[in-house]
């Protein structure tokens, strides 16, 4: 595949300092003068990375950005600035749902690594949204086949993750993340045997201690796969424990991913109200006081609280 990488810059030199840059890059560069010349090129061809200056006459940098993620919402979009600060950098997030910042001046080799990383983003997305999202599906539902009793609870777990998601206004891209890092959580647990997995007994400190190993492999898989930084998130820090205490990396409050506060929840809902070797499935009131419980303990307790706010409203 060769990939079109659209500049949009006002100032004639940025634009020829950066196709002197990538001339030797297998990308095809596109440039543009002014947001409204880029936009003609957003809807008429296929841009897989949008690089743009912030500051410009007329559409800014950041409109530019908001605009294109409606027109073409799988295009990787990075912004480029004389300066940046918290608020800026927020606001893009929020907005437009940047991918990266780069300050002028810039350094060649990061402006270089910053466009393949985007185009590798956005390959993924485009496999995701082409056949991808039925593959990986179809391996949670392997995953669930090495534990029968957890039939179903990879899509349960991102039903409940996507309506903390959606309580918080989280960009949509960020909405599908989490739901592909819910159902691949527990890939891990391809690695270890269904005899650890479903024992109806008290496990050995051995068998707790391979159990404790599938955050590990998982994010491996994931990052090797090239999955977006959420989705390694979940699968790997989903046992951490707001108070600290939990694994792999004994992670305590805001230290943990918020991707993968949100998802403990749901997966800890999800085991509560199923049956399980280990327990019999509780009820949705008994699930709830559980989690109202751990509020702060293993459970993040602005998340646990706005979650069991959503049960309320739809009992």
């Amino acid at each position: 595949m060769t990939e079109t990488v659209l500049f949009v810059d006002d100032e004639d030199n940025i634009l020829n300092s950066v196709i002197r840059t990538f001339a030797d890059s297998h990308f095809i560069i596109r440039t543009a003068p002014d947001a409204s010349k880029a936009l003609d090129l957003v809807r008429n061809e296929t841009i897989a990375v949008l690089v743009s200056d912030n500051m410009m006459p007329g559409m800014s940098g950041m409109e530019l950005l908001e605009l294109t993620k409606t027109i073409s919402p799988n295009t990787v979009k990075v912004m480029m600035t004389a300066y940046t600060d918290l608020p800026t950098v927020i606001e893009a997030i929020n907005r437009s749902e940047v991918f990266r910042f780069i300050v002028k001046p810039w350094d060649n080799q990061e402006l270089v690594t910053i466009v393949e990383e985007g185009v590798t983003r956005y390959r993924l997305m485009e496999s995701l949204r082409h056949e991808n999202e039925a593959v990986l599906y179809a391996l949670a539902e392997t995953i669930e086949l090495k534990d029968p009793y957890t039939k179903g609870h990879c899509e349960r777990v991102a039903r409940y993750a996507l309506l903390i998601a959606e309580e918080l206004n989280l960009p949509d891209s960020a909405k599908d993340d989490i739901r592909f890092g819910s159902w691949l959580h527990d890939c891990g647990k391809i690695g270890i045997p269904e005899q650890i997995l479903n024992a109806p007994r008290k496990l050995s400190s051995d068998e707790i201690t391979t159990i404790r190993l599938h955050p590990d492999w998982g994010a491996e898989v994931a990052r090797k796969a090239r999955m977006s930084p959420i989705i390694v998130n979940i699968i790997r820090y989903h046992h951490e424990h707001y108070q600290g205490g939990g694994y792999p990396d004994n992670l305590s409050g805001k230290e943990i991913p918020v991707e993968a506060r949100i998802v403990a929840i749901a997966d800890t809902y999800d085991a509560l109200t199923s049956t399980r070797p280990y327990n019999e499935s509780r009820s949705r009131e008994t699930a709830m006081g559980i989690l109202r419980e751990q509020c702060g303990k293993d459970l993040d307790p602005e998340l646990t609280g706005l979650f069991l706010n959503i049960l309320e409203k739809q009992e």
